[in-house]
């Protein structure tokens, strides 16, 4: 790999390392011309997959928005952003694991709700409210009511 300082032509590897859950590696080179190290990442090139909108518009996936979406959802919780990152991530892989070419933003939102609420009650109702559209209070107590349910038919089965 050229060497980002001086141009030369190679580099050599110094170390090696499996980040995001082993699909991606991350790699320190050392330039044997100028003699500074530099970092680089080798992840494997996945196919685009469409999202299809509500009104039917369609565009690429974009891991940024779901990760922002997500901070959001954690602002001023007690939530790490290497922890978001990570579920970002595996929210991702998820969604690529269904082997759809396509799929739809529903399928995208029930995904991310699913793991909120594993993660964190207050983000999961932030982000409910967003993507469920709550039009009044109404909307957002009959939302934490059905939490509170499956909350109690969790407990009721580890018994």
């Amino acid at each position: 790999m050229k060497c980002p300082f001086c141009s030369y032509g190679d580099s050599r590897v110094v170390d090696s390392r499996s980040i995001d859950g082993g699909t991606s590696i991350r790699r320190r080179r050392e330039c044997p011309e100028c003699g500074r190290r530099f970092t680089t990442y080798e992840k494997y090139e996945e196919t685009p997959l469409l999202v299809t909108k509500k009104d039917g518009r369609r565009e690429l996936f974009d891991s940024q928005k779901l990760l922002n979406g997500l901070i959001k959802a954690f602002e001023k919780r007690p939530v790490s952003y290497e922890k978001i990152q990570e579920m970002a991530n595996v929210i991702e892989r998820e969604l690529r694991t269904l082997g759809e070419a396509e799929i739809t933003s529903e399928v995208i939102g029930e995904t991310v709700m699913k793991h909120l609420e594993k993660v964190d009650q207050i983000a999961y109702v932030r982000f409910a409210s967003v993507y469920r559209q709550f039009a009044d209070v109404n909307n957002f107590m009959q939302e934490i009511q059905k939490m509170m349910k499956r909350e109690k038919k969790e407990i009721k089965e580890q018994e």
